[in-house]
């Protein structure tokens, strides 16, 4: 039987936080998750999340902002020494389908998978 889509708004909070749906971890604080993203669309492609529920980059304070651009930064630099270049993007408004803050680091081909 074929897994469902997911249909709803965070798939953040509702699954990949509480480990409901299994990702594979690059790195883990209190405060932030950074994985593998569950449908790269590039050969690198890893997403940074703040553990809180936060709707996105304009509702951010600066508590939170601290250690998300720290492990930002740790992440990002470790893509950039493995394959010499990366973009990090975060997606606002019409833009964002998950309506929580992430952010996506990518490198590489884009993989056609969609």
């Amino acid at each position: 039987m074929p897994v469902e889509p997911y249909a709803g708004d965070d798939i953040y909070c509702d699954q990949i936080i509480p480990g409901e749906l299994p990702v594979t971890i690059v790195t883990e604080t209190d405060a932030v998750l950074a994985f593998h993203h569950t449908r790269p669309r590039w050969s690198v492609h890893l997403v940074v999340v703040p553990k809180a529920h936060i709707p996105s980059l304009i509702e951010v304070d600066q508590s939170s902002a601290f250690e998300l651009l720290r492990v930002l930064k740790e992440v990002a630099g470790t893509v950039v020494a493995e394959t010499g270049g990366c973009r990090v993007v975060t997606n606002l408004g019409g833009y964002q389908d998950s309506k929580h803050l992430h952010f996506h680091i990518y490198s590489g081909p884009p993989l056609n998978t969609y």
